[in-house]
């Protein structure tokens, strides 16, 4: 963890050089806030609002795609009431730039406004989830209703850009620990989620611009009111796929149906619910456990998978059995597993 930190520590030439190029003062201070798929600094100026400078991970995004997200954000500002983060444009009008350093590979570049809050702890996650359901509510009311310009460009989490020989994030087979029996089990499961995602269908009101990583770590508390960061992964999905995204890495939770419940009661205050959609959670909440194996095999070696590795993979097999027990005559009828 400490020679990660130094990595991301060692790219702040890097993102002073960004900074450079939006023609704000000199920074007195640059803070690593984190160094994951991005390196993200908080840009600190004696007479100047703080910023927050985000160095995008090598290979992808594109210039087009970044340039998106932006434009999703900026929307959702003008449009909404949804707290975001603000776009931070050159001179010549560019939210993206390209951060050079003699020493590191070019990187695209993005300054946004500094929210004020704090991320939510354990401590009212009940009530947390309920806010989240409420806000992803708004999300996807505007996603709805909001039509991208022509140059928008995201990519798709439906069944070809997760499950995909080109899947967004590979494909769960080389996930750590994917061993022959686990194989079995997913392989059954995908073949159930796929037939359930193609029944259940890709509508206007099911399917369109999400976040698909709307975690409580993606949102900044400034009161009661939750502002929501980090689009990085933001494309085209079933707009349930949000909550599956929020329930990431804690699944197996005892706690998890008392969340999802509060979560959607905070969507339905917003947004009505049907019944197609509650009954496909657990569809989609299997098909992001399988998203995120994929996610971490595609990163052999890091301390991520070194100390979950292994049981994520056996939790995984564990919830699909669970998952294709209890949908048993829809897996025997459709896929042949009877």
């Amino acid at each position: 963890m400490t020679s990660k930190l130094q990595h991301g520590a060692r790219l702040e030439s890097q993102a002073r050089q960004a900074l450079c190029q939006y023609h704000l003062p000199v920074p007195s201070k640059l803070e690593l806030l984190t160094f994951s798929e991005n390196a993200v600094f908080r840009a600190h100026f004696r007479d100047h609002e703080s910023v927050v400078v985000r160095l995008h991970s090598l290979g992808y995004h594109g210039n087009a795609e970044i340039e998106s997200e932006l434009m999703w954000v900026e929307a959702l500002q003008a449009q909404t009431d949804i707290r975001v983060p603000s776009v931070l444009r050159t001179p010549t009008g560019d939210g993206v730039v390209v951060a050079t350093h003699p020493e590191f590979p070019p990187r695209f570049a993005a300054v946004l406004g500094d929210l004020p809050g704090e991320s939510p702890t354990d401590e009212n996650i009940v009530s947390d989830f309920r806010i989240l359901g409420r806000t992803t509510a708004s999300l996807h009311n505007h996603a709805q209703r909001w039509t991208p310009p022509a140059a928008f460009q995201r990519f798709s989490w439906d069944l070809n850009g997760t499950f995909g020989v080109n899947a967004n994030w590979g494909r769960w087979q080389q996930g750590p620990n994917v061993d022959e029996p686990l194989v079995a089990v997913l392989t059954s499961a995908e073949r159930l989620i796929r037939r359930r995602l193609q029944d259940y269908g890709q509508a206007p009101h099911r399917f369109g611009l999400i976040h698909s990583d709307l975690r409580l770590a993606n949102i900044l508390m400034n009161g009661d009111i939750a502002q929501v960061i980090d689009f990085d992964d933001c494309g085209f999905g079933w707009f349930f796929y949000d909550l599956a995204s929020a329930l990431t890495f804690i699944e197996d939770d005892p706690k998890v149906p008392e969340l999802i419940t509060a979560w959607l009661e905070g969507y339905g205050e917003i947004r009505p619910l049907d019944s197609a959609d509650v009954a496909e959670i657990p569809t989609l909440i299997m098909l992001r456990r399988m998203v995120i194996l994929a996610w971490l095999g595609s990163r052999p070696g890091t301390s991520i998978v070194r100390d979950e590795g292994a049981r994520y993979a056996r939790v995984t097999g564990e919830m699909a059995e669970s998952y294709l027990s209890s949908l048993a005559e829809d897996a025997s009828s459709h896929t042949g597993l009877g």
